[in-house]
């Protein structure tokens, strides 16, 4: 390591969530510099990833700038492709992103592979300091997941949940697989299962909305998802849950299933009613093989997924 780098601090930086910075600085525990949603964190990337964390900046580079040019021949020299955080002096920072490549921001179509080159990103933390990172966890500017929306089909936007949890993990049911669909009114998710051509057994006391209900391949059941008896589905392909919750309450009915030993890769939303419960939350992102995140389509949510 040159000598000018050994004694540059190791450091990383997180952007929380739209709205859940206090969570990602509870993960984080110690906290270098908040800079609006963007905190700075001393040591290498956590593994695994804070589950608050919408991008995470992997090697953050603190720059003197003279002037917007200086900037940007910097940001040049270090890569091609970056994203911009502005949350100050944004009309600075628009002036300096302008005279970089652009990078598109088009909304993907679901089914489309993600963006596949890297992409970098960048702040200003005062006129005259860069903060930039060139390898960042997402390909998605500021881990935002936007796509072509559909306004017609479903019968809620919950789907767009589920579109981006699969768009990220690059896995999806195909044709014909056995999905079980818990929590499912009015049928958001099932709706999405269902055009993937999965056979969709949809599970909640309420009722499906007719146009879902009506679908090639969804079967209802008016029950709870609570009393169900997870072996007595046989093999089950993929799991989804999307039920309204206490996160304690959905984490027995997953261990229920997980003991089961029949289910292959779920899919679960954790929604926190009022505070945060983090004991809860920890205990999923504890089971093996598993990982916890806030999607860009999540409120006050995180998904779990476990993948075979």
């Amino acid at each position: 390591m040159p000598a000018d780098q050994a004694s540059v601090p190791v450091r990383t930086a997180y952007l929380a969530a739209e709205g859940y910075v206090a969570e990602l600085a509870h993960e984080l525990g110690e906290v270098e510099r908040t800079h609006d949603r963007l905190l700075t964190a001393p040591g290498p990337p956590r593994s695994p990833a804070p589950a608050w964390a919408q991008n995470v900046w992997l090697d953050p580079q603190m720059l003197p700038v003279a002037s917007i040019g200086d900037a940007v021949r910097q940001l040049r020299a270090m890569q091609r492709n970056w994203a911009p955080y502005a949350p100050l002096l944004h009309r600075r920072a628009m002036l300096i992103q302008q005279q970089l490549p652009m990078v598109s921001a088009k909304p993907l179509v679901f089914g489309e592979k993600p963006p596949a080159r890297p992409l970098g990103s960048w702040t200003l933390l005062d006129a005259n300091t860069l903060l930039a990172s060139p390898d960042c966890t997402s390909r998605f500017p500021n881990g935002e997941v936007h796509f072509v929306e559909d306004r017609s089909g479903p019968p809620n936007r919950a789907y767009l949940k589920l579109w981006e949890a699969l768009t990220l993990i690059g896995e999806r049911p195909r044709p014909g697989a056995v999905c079980v669909d818990l929590g499912s009114s009015p049928g958001g998710w099932t709706w999405v299962l269902a055009q993937l051509g999965a056979r969709v057994i949809s599970v909640d006391k309420a009722p499906l909305a007719p146009e879902i209900a009506r679908l090639p391949g969804v079967e209802y059941r008016a029950e709870s998802a609570f009393a169900l008896d997870a072996a007595s589905f046989g093999p089950v392909d993929w799991l989804f849950c999307d039920v309204v919750c206490y996160p304690a309450r959905l984490l027995t009915l997953v261990e229920r299933w997980l003991a089961a030993g029949t289910c292959r890769r779920l899919v679960c939303t954790l929604k926190f009613q009022g505070e945060t419960d983090y004991a809860a939350a920890a205990r999923f992102a504890a089971i093996p093989g598993s990982t916890l995140q806030h999607l860009f389509h999540n409120r006050h949510e995180l998904t779990w997924i476990k993948l075979a």
